[in-house]
């Protein structure tokens, strides 16, 4: 018996020693940034594959078209610290928050797990002074990403999802580019993680489904949300089930919005496109732009009910050409999906909204 004791002790001491460390808070709260990813110790492995403790998988129901980028997204909070529930905007990440987002391109979007090639990771930190965003780029074997403050060009080849092949140059943002797309009244801010974009259900490991909010909330990691029923979502822009007009507002509130609203970096431009936006004249329909140019395209509104061709709106996002297209940053393909979503929703619009964007 008491030898079985010491050799219970024995793997018990083993498997403490083994245990990987956390990841390193005093890193993540340093206001130099690591110039290596594998520093912060996110992860237990060199390729990034298996998240560190307090480490958390989530996924979006509309995320940022991104040229075809698989992504794949990871919130750490430390320990004793919640994510405050807010109903509109970003949730309240606590200080030491962050979220890691890896862009990823498999050989062919028709089979994503197959030969993957990671391209970039990206970090939002929340120091002490605010949030700071990092970019690590990958080796050519996968093992280890390395921070480059001013961006790169990396050639990228895939399959498509219709089986034709492309090949891109492939833009990893500088720290400037990073700023102006997380811009909130002039502070670095996250785009995507918002109560209602977070708001649906997620598969279980072992099985199942829940939504993903309320398993945040069980796990002690979210403070404050309200019960499932009164939480905003958003719909899934690829999501047949869901209606024309829904899925169209949650592709323009992803895809444009972070710099299309009061406090983003178009704000001068009066075009505001968050999911909260409901006056017809602020979503563009009717509204001449306020700089007229070659972004225009010699339209004269942003959306004419009924005539996506002769929109402004659609006419950019079906664009290629720096100067015209928008997005203007993080893409440099056309995304034509998105492009015939906007273009269907400008289509059908009812003649009422015609009507309320001439007031």
């Amino acid at each position: 018996m008491r030898r079985g004791l010491v050799l219970l002790a024995a793997l018990t001491v083993l498997g403490a020693a083994s245990s990987p460390p956390g990841v390193d808070l005093d890193l993540v709260l340093q206001e130099a940034p690591a110039q290596r990813l594998s520093d912060y110790r996110l992860f237990v492995d060199a390729s990034a594959d298996r998240p560190n403790g307090r480490v958390v998988p989530y996924t979006l129901a509309t995320p940022l078209f991104t040229d075809h980028a698989e992504k794949s997204r990871l919130v750490f909070t430390p320990p004793g610290a919640r994510i405050g529930y807010t109903a509109t905007g970003v949730l309240d990440f606590p200080v030491g928050a962050v979220l890691v987002k890896t862009f990823a391109y498999p050989a062919d979007l028709r089979r994503p797990d197959r030969d993957v090639r990671k391209v970039e990771t990206r970090l939002l930190i929340h120091k002490a002074s605010g949030w700071t965003a990092q970019t690590y780029v990958w080796n050519a074997e996968g093992t280890e990403a390395v921070l480059r403050r001013a961006g790169a060009r990396l050639p990228v080849r895939f399959t498509d999802s219709r089986g034709r092949e492309v090949a891109l140059d492939y833009a990893v943002p500088n720290q400037n580019q990073c700023k102006t797309c997380h811009q909130l009244d002039g502070a670095v801010a996250p785009i995507g993680p918002k109560a209602r974009n977070l708001n649906h259900e997620i598969a279980l490991a072992g099985g199942g489904r829940t939504n993903q909010l309320e398993r945040w909330r069980r796990a002690g990691l979210l403070d404050g949300a309200p019960p499932p029923a009164a939480r905003p979502h958003l719909a899934a822009w690829d999501d047949p089930r869901q209606s024309l007009d829904a899925r169209a507002r949650a592709y323009l509130d992803v895809n444009c919005a972070h710099c299309h609203s009061p406090s983003g970096s178009a704000s001068n431009s009066g075009l505001f496109l968050t999911a909260e936006e409901t006056r017809p004249s602020a979503l563009g329909v009717g509204k001449p732009p306020v700089a007229a140019g070659r972004g225009a395209g010699d339209l004269a509104v942003g959306i004419e009910p009924g005539h996506p061709g002769r929109s402004i709106l659609a006419f950019r996002m079906a664009s290629g050409e720096p100067g015209v297209m928008m997005p203007e940053l993080g893409r440099a393909l056309i995304h034509e999906e998105g492009v015939a979503l906007i273009s269907a929703w400008i289509g059908e619009m009812a003649p009422k909204a015609e009507t309320a964007g001439r007031h």
